[in-house]
This record gives structure tokens, C-alpha cells and sequence, in this order.
């Protein structure tokens, strides 16, 4: 059976920065009330005009420009979003169209920030069995559609954004997916759910939920490899929240100094979170070959999963 690379990878945000402060305008709120809970100061917000496959599609040119292909080397595009520009076609139709992606098989999957994880699972079991060679597989949301701007508990959390990977089988032994972990959990889908037009969440059950399933998850991925969390060299958290990620670091007793943050920058990007991190991680130098690559995630749904790389 043939090993899984990743190839390439990009990121793509919005110009438009909104700030903590910006949001102490509208809302009983302040940057240190909204830091001190959640590590965020601030996130990106969709330009007019710009759409959902918009943003997808200049990550994906950016993550196949790392992996020096073209969008006629691509088998199939995975694009994972809960803001897609339309209910019909699909999100994954329209970056086909952006790209000219003309013999790529394409669909959108649906599971909230645990979608880029999801994905590339998907991804890895094509390029495993030899059934696809070239695979983009796509995190982009626009969340600030789906926000209600006067509910403190949600609308400063989440943050526009578009991250992709291009996964293609291995010539070597570089970047190379040892394995990845997929569960889920749908009696729990009402906590953290989008029941008419904005997202509605309960934040304490989600708090909870979230630190005991990446937790376990990464447990999971660290033994099915024989590894232990020493032997890891950086941990990708979903970037939701600071508290929740030092949470789990904890229970790994993973250092902070081996955990990769940029929820500061960007807050909740949902599906986009985990590729972003990995596009900044890798052009920041942060991994080396060699390395070992703990990815972990959870997610509406609830959805939650881990991947593991050796870089």
C-alpha cells in the first residue's frame, strides 16, 4: 500500500481586521474581557463582494504553488466549509470552476472545524489505494455571515479564512501521514448548532467536551504509533480558544513551547483553522524533516479527530 505526502500547502485571510476594540464599540465587551477568556485579539472579516470559494480559491493557488502543480495535476478537490456561497452546487463546484480544475472529481464535506481533518482522512485512503494520485483538500469559512453581532458569547470568537494542503502519495520519507483518527458524537449536536440563521452555542459544555475528546483523540493517534508526547516536535491544536488548547497541552503534559498559537491572530476559523496553522507552521520554519506532527481537532456535531505526521 502507498504512503501519503503532503506536497503543498497555502493559506489565504481577508484584509479586513476586526479588533477586540473595534468590538468594544458594539458590544458590553473590552479587548482584555475578550483576551483573558479566550486568547483572541483579534480576527479577519470577509471583504463585500468576496464569497466563501473565493477565499478557498487563492489558498488552494498558493498550496499549489508550494507543490509546484498545476490545477490540471489535481484528481479531486475536498473542500470542507459550513458557509458555503450557495446551498447549490456545492462550495467544491465553484473552486473546480475558480481553478479550471477540469478532471478533478469534487464535494464539500460538513463537519464544522474538524472538516480539513476529516478531509485529508478522506484524502489519505484514495491516495493509499493507488484511487487518486493528486488531492486538494480545502478548510474555508466565512463565519461572520452566520454571526449574530449582538451576542457577545458567539461573534467574538470566529474569524474568516481559507487553508489548503495538496496531498499526493510519497516518493520518500518526507511529510509522510503515519495515521489519522476520525470520531463523532450527534447526540451532542445541539450545544454548538446553527438552528435558523445564527450560530447558537453552549459554551461550558463545549469547553468540556472539547478538551476530554482532543485530548483523547491525540492519545489515540500517539498510541496506535507507538509514540509518546515527548517524542512529539509540534502540536496543531484547532485554534478555538487559548484556554482550551492549554487544557489539553496539560493533560498531555505537552510544553507550551511545542504547541503552535495563532488564535490571537485570527480567532475561530472552524474548517480553515487547522490548515492555516499548518501553512503558517511550516513558513515559519517551525518544522523540520524528520519531525513529528501531532494535529488535533474538534468540532460542531460534535466531530472531533487527530492526525499524525512525520515531517
Amino acid at each position: 500500500m502507498k504512503k501519503t505526502t503532503i506536497l503543498g500547502t497555502g493559506s489565504y485571510l481577508p484584509s479586513k481586521v476586526l479588533t477586540n476594540h473595534d468590538l468594544s464599540k458594539i458590544l458590553d465587551t473590552s479587548d482584555e474581557w475578550i483576551f483573558s477568556r479566550t486568547g483572541i485579539r483579534q480576527r479577519r472579516i470577509i471583504a463585500d463582494g468576496q464569497t466563501c470559494s473565493d477565499l478557498a480559491h487563492e489558498a488552494s493557488l498558493k498550496a499549489l504553488e508550494d507543490a509546484a502543480l498545476t490545477p490540471n495535476d489535481l484528481d479531486m478537490i475536498i473542500l470542507a466549509t459550513l458557509t458555503p456561497d450557495k446551498r447549490m452546487p456545492s462550495a467544491a463546484f465553484l473552486l473546480q470552476n475558480k481553478l479550471q480544475a477540469k478532471k478533478a472529481a469534487v464535494y464539500d464535506i460538513g463537519v464544522a472545524c474538524s472538516g480539513f481533518v476529516y478531509g485529508v482522512s478522506i484524502a489519505d485512503q484514495y491516495i493509499k489505494t493507488g484511487a487518486m494520485n493528486r488531492i486538494l483538500v480545502v478548510g474555508v469559512e466565512v463565519l461572520s455571515k452566520v454571526l449574530n453581532w449582538k451576542d457577545r458569547s458567539t461573534c467574538i470568537l470566529f474569524g474568516d479564512g481559507a487553508g489548503a494542503a495538496v496531498l499526493g502519495p510519497a516518493d520518500g520519507d518526507e511529510k509522510i501521514i503515519l495515521s489519522t483518527h476520525l470520531f463523532s458524537n450527534g447526540s451532542l449536536s445541539h450545544l454548538l448548532e446553527i438552528p435558523d440563521q445564527w450560530v447558537k452555542m453552549d459554551g461550558r459544555q463545549v469547553y468540556r467536551e472539547a478538551i476530554e475528546r482532543m485530548s483523547e483523540a491525540s492519545c489515540i493517534a500517539l498510541e496506535k504509533s507507538h509514540k509518546t508526547i515527548d517524542d512529539i516536535d509540534l502540536f496543531i491544536p484547532h485554534q478555538a480558544n487559548i484556554r482550551i488548547m492549554e487544557a489539553v497541552a496539560k493533560r498531555l503534559k505537552c510544553p507550551r513551547e511545542k504547541i503552535f498559537i495563532n488564535v490571537d491572530k485570527y480567532g475561530n476559523t472552524s474548517a480553515a483553522s487547522i490548515p492555516i496553522a499548518l501553512d503558517e507552521a511550516v513558513k515559519q520554519g517551525r518544522l523540520k524533516k524528520g519531525d513529528l506532527l501531532l494535529i488535533a481537532t474538534f468540532g460542531a456535531g460534535f466531530a472531533w479527530g487527530s492526525v499524525l505526521i512525520q515531517w
